[in-house]
């Protein structure tokens, strides 16, 4: 990731975690903030101007890059999350190295043009049609590093784990792209990636599902070893949890729980249908929660407890997922406003709250935990919204944390930051021309 020298910024209203304030100075050197100094009325001279609200930069922390090609198409009709599965395999059968490194460019640039500084990229889509492996079997993992260092934003990629169709059942034809045979056999292949500045390794269990038991553990001891991030897509569907049941006796949380794959460094994704005691295993191991309300409610999912998960102790972040829309502001309304409709009354967290789990806590549960705040020491990643806009227009600019989440879209970000260098400047990207022409191109060509 290239690193920028010296640099000051002059924010005119910044949210700094606990509250709103006007005339903000943030010097940055070598990537990161190297002093924020409040109550500066107006940008010095050689300060560079943001005007409207700068947040710190969000972070989604759950991604599937290719299923923005489904966005329109699986909206025909109504169908299931099992009729959905089938247009998205169709999807991942026609992509290539070249063409995923295209379409994920032109869909990480659009994260930034909505204020995402980092993703959390769940990829399982390894192999050639059948199964082959490419000369490079992690092709299509560096196209998608390649692509979000284009784009100009920060990637985890956490490399997933998908083996099998169904408890005991081999992959079908679709997943054999998904699949490396076994756990070790994925192991191998993960351990020869490398990061880099914009890149972190993670690792990931598709699901319960997807991953047989007596394998669980050597994919949680891979990320163990490594120190690294481990996310896993949890009772994401009750047909799920049903046959976890039929298979094993145990929920799929107690089953995760059995093999080691709990813990601070995991983050279960979705974890919507669980139980009393799936709640507290998932709490007292401190292992994270990704929300993606969105996707969840694209695809009649349900809604997860997410005030009880963190009351148990699980820390919350949000993702986009298949990318219905990528607007982190959306979801973290959408957790509030989800909750208000259970349950009939409002107030479950402070926007300060979603606001931290749409940045630093989601930063955090990708590996970047020097992310996510607008303080000394911190990487500079910023994002900063008009408060001119037809939807943020007439707000009061020291409840900036409630004007981002009640009002604000990503139609309303204007500057992007990432490691002091701006890639966003007035709603357009610098690194990728034209970014819709981008996304119109790479998703034809996989419709043709």
């Amino acid at each position: 990731m290239h690193v920028t020298g010296a640099h000051t910024y002059w924010l005119e209203h910044a949210w700094l975690g606990t509250g709103t304030e006007a005339g903000v100075l943030v010097e940055v050197a070598g990537g990161r903030i190297t002093g924020v100094r409040t109550g500066v009325p107006a940008p010095p001279p050689g300060a560079e101007a943001l005007r409207g609200l700068t947040l710190p930069g969000l972070a989604n922390a759950h991604s599937h890059a290719f299923h923005r090609a489904l966005r329109g198409t699986v909206q025909v009709g109504s169908g299931t999350f099992w009729t959905w599965r089938e247009t998205m395999y169709d999807v991942a059968g026609k992509l290539t190295p070249d063409s995923y490194f295209t379409l994920a460019r032109a869909v990480y640039a659009e994260m930034a043009l909505a204020g995402i500084t980092a993703v959390g990229e769940f990829h399982y889509l390894h192999h050639a049609p059948g199964g082959i492996l490419y000369a490079d079997p992690n092709a299509m993992g560096e196209a998608l590093a390649a692509a979000a260092a284009e784009a100009g934003v920060r990637i985890t990629l956490l490399d997933t784990a998908y083996l099998s169709a169904g408890f005991g059942q081999p992959p079908e034809a679709p997943q054999l792209r998904f699949s490396d045979g076994d756990a070790d056999a994925w192991a191998t292949r993960c351990s020869v990636l490398k990061e880099q500045d914009h890149l972190r390794i993670g690792a990931a269990i598709h699901s319960v599902r997807a991953v047989p038991a007596d394998q669980l553990a050597t994919v949680a001891r891979w990320a163990e070893e490594r120190r690294a991030q481990l996310h896993v897509h949890l009772s994401e569907q009750t047909a799920e949890n049903d046959a976890c049941l039929a298979a094993h006796g145990r929920t799929p949380t107690r089953l995760l729980a059995d093999h080691g794959v709990l813990g601070p460094r995991t983050t279960g994704v979705h974890n919507t249908h669980l139980t009393d005691d799936d709640i507290t295993l998932i709490g007292d191991s401190g292992t994270g929660t990704c929300m993606c309300p969105t996707t969840e409610r694209d695809l009649a999912d349900g809604t997860g407890p997410a005030p009880a998960l963190q009351r148990a102790g699980s820390p919350l972040c949000l993702g986009s997922d298949s990318h219905a829309v990528i607007d982190l502001l959306e979801e973290a309304r959408a957790m509030e406003l989800n909750e208000r409709l259970r349950t009939r009354t409002r107030g479950h967290w402070t926007a300060a709250a979603l606001l931290r789990a749409a940045s630093a806590d989601g930063h955090a549960a990708l590996g970047w935990a020097d992310a996510g705040t607008l303080t000394t020491g911190a990487l500079a990643d910023f994002t900063t919204l008009a408060l001119d806009s037809v939807r943020t227009a007439g707000t009061r600019p020291e409840l900036g944390a409630e004007t981002a989440v009640f009002a604000a879209t990503a139609a309303d970000v204007r500057h992007t930051v990432v490691g002091g260098r701006q890639i966003v400047r007035d709603g357009a990207h610098t690194l990728v021309p034209d970014v819709p022409h981008a996304l119109a191109r790479a998703v034809a060509a996989l419709h043709a």
